[in-house]
Parts: structure tokens; C-alpha cells; sequence
């Protein structure tokens, strides 16, 4: 099915499009942050698009996925996956730890680790499963009771934990700011906090606010609606 076709069928703009908005604009923000490109992994967030409406985007030469749901993942993500071995797929959304297996053994990387109980579950099934995916700390900077994440105050406990006591391979932290307050302080904060703990990488940034997240030095951009259009 060809790109137009296929975004008739799924109701949803064409991806391709949105693809190659979301590259200019990400290509502008690393010129003005004097960056690479090549130093920020676009990762399309794909909750409720279908495995026919990721086609295209696929076709565009987008190889690196987030989904929000484990089971939303599970359902569309294999089949991929046979088809596109190249793809790399991202947990974005919160994970449960009686989800950490089905995890583990679909992620490539999870972005949303943030408490020892998830720690302790995802280095056991990693132990039996024989994968080793890259994990980044979430961290609510906000303080929002409403919000997953770990506390900036308790962030340094929880890597050394992860670190130390389980081993796991914990490559950097994520962070999604509060609606109502500008996001720049709190892409602040999380580029402070790695730096301090010795972390290279960086999720924080999404459809509204990436240009400004790489500009804070983001290493991972989360865009979902400003390629695949507004969710249903």
C-alpha cells in the first residue's frame, strides 16, 4: 500500500509528512544548540496507531519507536518487527512491575523506571530472559502528585540502587515538565541531575516542546502528534 493510501485507510495525516516537518525542525534547534543532529534519536511516539498507519512512517525510513502501553505493544509490535528488523522500540509510559517481563522481553530501551520494586523486577526477568534493555530513570520534576516518576530529591538513591545493588544498565533520565509551567527549568533540572550522577542520556522533550528540549541538551525526543496527528 502506498503512503497516500495507507493514510486515507487509517484516517490519519500522512506520516511521511509530519516526518519530515519533525526532521527540519529538529535539524534548526541542533544548529542553534551548535549540536550534531545525529546526536538526538527521534523516537515517534506510536500510542494508538495501527500497524498498517506505522507503515509509512516506516517506509520514510523512521526506525525508532515509543508506545505507551505494554499490551498495545504486544499486539501490533511483533508482526512489525518480523517484517522491519531494523526497528528499535521504546517503552514511554508507565510500566508495572507484573508487566516487567512482557517488557523486557519487547523493549529495546524503557523510559520509565521509577522505584526499586521495578528495579528489582526488571533485573530478574532480564536474568531470565537473557536481555539487558537500556533503561532511563523518569523523574517527576515537578513534584506532581498525579505523575509517575521519582522525586528529584530521591534520584540519586534510586541509581545507586539500580546500579549497584542490581547491575542494571541505566543510561540516562527522563522527565515530562508540568503543563503549566515552562518547560526549560525542568529540562534544566534533568540535564543537572545527569551530569551530576554521569549519565549521557537525556528523554525530555515531545511534540510541543522538542526544539526547546534539545536546546537543554535532550538526547531523546518523544514525538508522537506532530507526526502521526491528533490522537482519537
Amino acid at each position: 500500500m502506498n503512503v497516500t493510501a495507507a493514510a486515507v485507510v487509517t484516517g490519519r495525516p500522512d506520516p511521511a509528512v509530519g516526518l519530515a516537518e519533525v526532521r527540519a525542525e529538529l535539524a534548526a534547534a541542533c544548529v542553534r544548540a551548535q549540536r550534531s543532529p545525529a546526536s538526538v534519536t527521534l523516537v515517534a511516539a506510536s500510542k494508538t496507531v495501527t500497524a498498517e498507519g506505522l507503515e509509512p512512517a516506516i517506509a520514510a525510513g523512521q526506525s525508532v519507536y515509543g508506545e505507551n502501553r505494554v499490551q498495545e505493544a504486544q499486539g501490533k509490535w511483533p508482526a512489525l518487527r518480523e517484517r522491519h528488523p531494523q526497528t528499535e522500540l521504546h517503552l514511554i509510559g508507565p510500566l508495572q512491575t507484573n508487566k516487567a517481563r512482557d517488557a523486557v522481553a519487547l523493549f529495546d530501551v524503557i523510559h520509565s523506571v521509577d522505584r526499586i520494586e521495578l528495579c528489582r523486577a526488571i533485573a530478574r526477568r532480564s536474568a531470565e530472559l537473557g536481555r539487558r534493555p537500556r533503561l532511563f530513570i523518569q523523574v517527576n520534576t515537578g513534584s506532581e502528585v498525579q505523575k509517575a516518576g521519582v522525586l528529584p530529591q530521591e534520584l540519586d538513591a534510586l541509581l545507586e540502587v539500580c546500579r549497584g545493588e542490581y547491575d542494571l544498565d541505566v543510561t540516562g533520565l527522563m522527565c515530562i515538565p508540568p503543563v503549566d509551567e515552562p518547560a526549560g527549568r525542568h529540562f534544566a533540572l534533568l540535564a543537572e541531575a545527569a551530569r551530576r550522577n554521569g549519565l549521557d542520556s537525556l528523554s525530555m522533550g515531545m511534540s510541543s516542546d522538542y526544539a526547546e528540549a534539545i536546546e537543554h541538551g535532550a538526547t531523546h525526543v518523544r514525538v508522537g502528534s506532530a507526526i502521526f496527528g491528533s490522537r482519537a
